[in-house]
């Protein structure tokens, strides 16, 4: 796992660099397609979402559920929300469930005095450890990396965690961007998720590498009439260099998370990404269910050329 020490040595743009190889042999050729799903498990501090203090078993058997029951089945897993100490959990469960090798990593989240963001212990008091981006990688060995965002300072220190494949030449980045909440990124113009934004396209791009990258953004698309019209163009350069992978030609697709508003009022929004070079997407599937979560998966099939 990467570890506190690591995080709290991090820089405004690139935190870390730490190699963490599979340490197994190549289980498969490569092939020149990637699928990749991405899912906020909303199971850190959400009381009002189902994984709240569920045990990190329970919780990695719902992603290996999404990673095996779908009609996209993922190479690459990215998640938010999760929590730490289930990472080896996780990494076990989806060999059980697949059959193949897999590999996980976790960032987690800091606050400003450095200390980590924890999630609540489960139901039998046990320590589930900190709020984590998660990356998880089928069959290759990767090499992970860490990226710290500009973010607020007086909240926690948002990160990208990136898996480069050198087999396939192919480079993975989950993230999760600052809220519009009142202790985040709260100003209408989103000052913090715009710089994270720039540095993301910064830090995913790899000379010789293909991209994969995206989790929940926490911005609305650019066509999507929803939120505000500063708050839509803060995506506009991801567009214009990538394809996202339910736009349908439009920079918009179908609400991936449901927010209950203080009044009772549920809102249905598009929040959570997956992008890929131009021309290289050939399927993208939201997951109907979104029952242990307030986001659904998302899943993209990506053509990697030769």
């Amino acid at each position: 796992m990467i570890t506190r020490k690591s995080m709290a040595t991090a820089t405004a743009l690139v935190v870390a660099t730490i190699p963490l190889h599979a340490g197994r042999a190549e289980a498969r050729a490569p092939s020149s397609v990637i699928s990749v799903m991405s899912w906020n498990v909303c199971a850190g501090t959400n009381a009002g979402c189902p994984l709240y203090g569920r045990s990190m078993r329970e919780v990695a058997a719902q992603v290996g559920r999404y990673a095996t029951t779908q009609p996209i089945k993922p190479d690459v897993i990215f998640l938010q929300e999760f929590c730490s100490g289930g990472t080896a959990v996780l990494e076990s469960l989806l060999e059980q469930q697949t059959g193949r090798a897999w590999t996980v990593r976790s960032s987690i989240l800091t606050l400003r005095d450095g200390s980590s963001k924890g999630c609540v212990p489960d139901r039998q008091g046990l320590s589930r450890g900190d709020i984590s981006v998660t990356v998880a990688v089928a069959d290759h060995a990767a090499i992970f990396q860490e990226h710290g965002l500009t973010s607020p300072p007086w909240y926690a220190k948002r990160m990208a965690l990136c898996a480069m494949v050198p087999a396939r030449r192919v480079n993975l980045c989950g993230t999760h961007l600052s809220s519009s909440l009142s202790y985040d990124d709260a100003k209408p113009e989103a000052p913090f998720r715009t710089r994270q934004v720039k540095e993301l396209l910064a830090v995913v791009s790899k000379p010789g590498y293909r991209t994969v990258f995206g989790g929940d953004l926490n911005l609305a698309p650019p066509d999507s009439g929803q939120s505000t019209a500063a708050k839509r163009r803060v995506l506009v350069p991801v567009y214009a260099a990538y394809a996202e992978c339910d736009q349908r030609g439009r920079r918009d697709g179908r609400w991936t998370e449901k927010h209950v508003r203080e009044d009772g009022g549920v809102v249905k929004r598009k929040l959570d990404y997956l992008f890929a070079p131009k021309g290289s997407v050939t399927r993208c599937h939201v997951a109907q269910d979104a029952a242990v979560s307030d986001h659904k998966p998302i899943y993209v099939k990506v053509h990697l050329g030769r």
